[in-house]
């Protein structure tokens, strides 16, 4: 009887709701949640900022729009949800080798640059993040350099 009425409901509701794309321990989810972190990190999320999230996950993760909005959903709403970056960087740590954690950092440098500066919270938000995922001091300055000479060199 209660699987007829579910049957019932769910028929009425148009069927059951499509899963979402992107699973809890998807690392992809956890990159874009660290990505919209380090966006907002300085209490203003430009709409540079926004652009260069989507243009970023878009490409990286070889998305279409819809999946690119779909991500950035979720991500946002795991980054609200969030205490600390662990959750995230831990997930990354257990799926990517070396040259995928040193991808994700170079990820949030051009987030943390869309705007032309660095300020001290994203600054530090950059230390533990990288600290966390096993990204040495020396990567992760030689992939702030990189990322900010090719800012300057593109003029934006």
């Amino acid at each position: 009887m209660l699987d007829s009425l579910k049957n019932f409901i769910s028929d009425l509701t148009g069927g059951e709701k499509h899963p979402g794309r992107f699973a809890e321990n998807d690392y992809r989810l956890a990159a874009a949640a660290l990505l919209i972190h380090a966006s907002a990190i300085d209490g203003n999320t430009t709409d540079v900022e926004r652009e260069r999230l989507r243009g970023v996950l878009k490409s990286r993760f070889a998305l279409d729009d819809a999946a690119t909005d779909e991500l950035i959903d979720a991500a946002t709403r795991a980054d609200n949800e969030a205490v600390d970056l662990y959750r995230f960087t831990s997930l990354i740590n257990r799926t990517l080798d070396e040259p995928g954690r040193l991808g994700i950092v170079e990820m949030m440098w051009e987030i943390v640059f869309a705007d032309g500066r660095v300020n001290e919270f994203e600054d530090n938000l950059m230390w533990r993040a990288a600290d966390l995922l096993g990204v040495s001091s020396r990567d992760r300055i030689a992939l702030r350099q990189r990322v900010a000479g090719e800012r300057a060199e593109s003029g934006s």
